[in-house]
């Protein structure tokens, strides 16, 4: 079989709501070449492992890994690649790439349009319309001359940077190695992170969870943030001590909080986060957007350019294996 026309398997899965049909469709209209089959039953998984160069989809078992004899390029569809079997992958020489980027522009927006909620109070305009109620308030604020401090400078951080760089407000960055740079104004690692929760207006997590990020924001952090602070986090809510936020909001020692993600998830019907006001909840949806599986398919489709050209699964777009 060739490798400028291997043939793709999708592995029947959503992402955000989007079934991987839509996937599949994706990738014929954008690879006519190709021969794109997708796996909607247990039995075509089986057989499409058996057979496929490439395949598409969220996670790898070594078992399947047993099918997959004629396997080259297993192209992640999440950031993420802890559930994979990585050293086997290796052994076998298996090229795998995951989905980073794909999410940045709309969790960035998504952030953005919490800030500015908060700033210009724009839940407060909304509940004053549905009591028909033309009496004016005040904003609370400007984003011009604030600082927003982003923990997490990965593609989504990065984004986020990005999305704020016209609303004249400096920036600072927190990440795992601060030598690779970034993006803001200041870049600086996590045993700097009180100095800049001291100096944040805006503080948005947007970092993997790991030992050293788990609880990383709790009762101590949230002392030093500024009373008047907003923390927004996409990350993952074990990232943030919840017991700690509750009570920050209770005494007023931050302004409010803007949450996709919340540790326990789902957050049960009758947590205390759910009766703020100041506290604004969607249910882990920043990472969808109309355009996931198109951007998916960016980075398989030059890939696979970039296959043709080498003849080799080998320095490819995201690649971890």
């Amino acid at each position: 079989m060739s490798t400028d026309r291997p043939d793709i398997a999708v592995l029947d899965h959503d992402a955000h709501g989007i079934p991987a049909a839509a996937y599949a469709d994706v990738l014929r209209r954008r690879l006519p070449d190709h021969t794109i089959s997708l796996a909607g039953t247990p039995s075509d998984r089986e057989r499409l492992l058996g057979t496929a160069t490439v395949v598409a989809g969220s996670g790898l078992d070594e078992a399947d890994l047993a099918t997959a004899e004629n396997l080259r390029l297993f192209a992640c569809n999440s950031a993420g690649v802890e559930q994979l079997p990585l050293d086997a992958l290796a052994e076998r020489g298996i090229a795998v790439t995951n989905a980073s980027g794909v999410h940045g522009p709309n969790i960035a927006e998504h952030v953005l349009g919490w800030v500015l909620t908060f700033t210009r109070r724009l839940d407060e305009g909304r509940r004053r319309q549905r009591r028909r109620e033309w009496r004016r308030f005040q904003s609370f604020a400007e984003l011009a001359g604030s600082t927003v401090t982003v923990v997490g400078l990965g593609s989504i951080g990065e984004a986020i940077v990005q999305r704020f760089s016209g609303f004249d407000v400096t920036t600072l960055g927190v990440r795992h190695t601060p030598s690779k740079g970034g993006p803001t104004d200041e870049v600086m690692g996590y045993d700097d992170l009180d100095d800049a929760l001291a100096r944040t207006d805006v503080l948005v997590l947007s970092c993997p969870l790991t030992e050293t990020t788990e609880k990383l924001i709790g009762e101590t952090e949230l002392g030093i943030l500024p009373t008047d602070a907003v923390l927004v986090n996409v990350a993952r809510g074990g990232v943030v001590d919840t017991p700690a936020l509750v009570g920050a909001l209770q005494s007023n020692k931050i302004h409010g909080a803007a949450l996709d993600v919340t540790d326990p998830e789902p957050l049960p019907s009758d947590h205390d986060l759910w009766g703020f006001e100041n506290v604004f909840l969607t249910p882990h949806v920043s990472g969808h957007t109309p355009k996931y599986w198109e951007r998916r398919a960016d980075i398989l489709v030059e890939n696979l350019e970039r296959v043709a050209e080498s003849g080799v699964y080998e320095n490819l777009r995201n690649q971890i294996v």
